[in-house]
């Protein structure tokens, strides 16, 4: 069972930055998995925010985030994390680690929350203006 742990929210003012953390534990296989963000703002419903895929597939990231934050990972640490740079207060919201081995459906919808099986339990992230 893939256990994964947020870490880094808080907060800031409008324009800083944050880099969240999500380690996942005991997962020899990490790097055949593909890792993404979620957020959830009060409100609303819980909308995709980047994800990497496995062996280099591709980098993705909703329109709303797409040259500010930056994900990345470090399969030898089983690691993910979400640079986010220049934040705004509409990005505050619960942000959600989440994995998913090798899914053919993450490949060919990477944005539909349904698709991915393993989430933390949330690091909340507020963005003052």
């Amino acid at each position: 069972q893939v256990q994964l742990l947020e870490s880094g929210g808080g907060l800031v003012q409008a324009g800083a930055s944050l880099r969240l953390s999500c380690a996942a534990s005991g997962r020899s296989t990490f790097s055949k998995y593909a890792v993404g963000w979620f957020r959830q703002a009060p409100g609303k419903e819980r909308e995709f925010v980047a994800a990497m895929l496995w062996s280099e597939r591709g980098t993705y990231y909703a329109d709303s985030v797409n040259g500010r934050f930056t994900i990345s990972r470090d399969n030898a640490k089983y690691s993910v994390f979400l640079q986010m740079n220049s934040l705004k207060p509409e990005d505050t919201a619960v942000y959600y680690c989440t994995m998913e081995f090798r899914s053919s459906a993450v490949l060919v919808a990477v944005a539909k929350e349904e698709n991915w099986g393993y989430w933390g339990q949330g690091t909340q992230v507020t963005v003052s203006s």
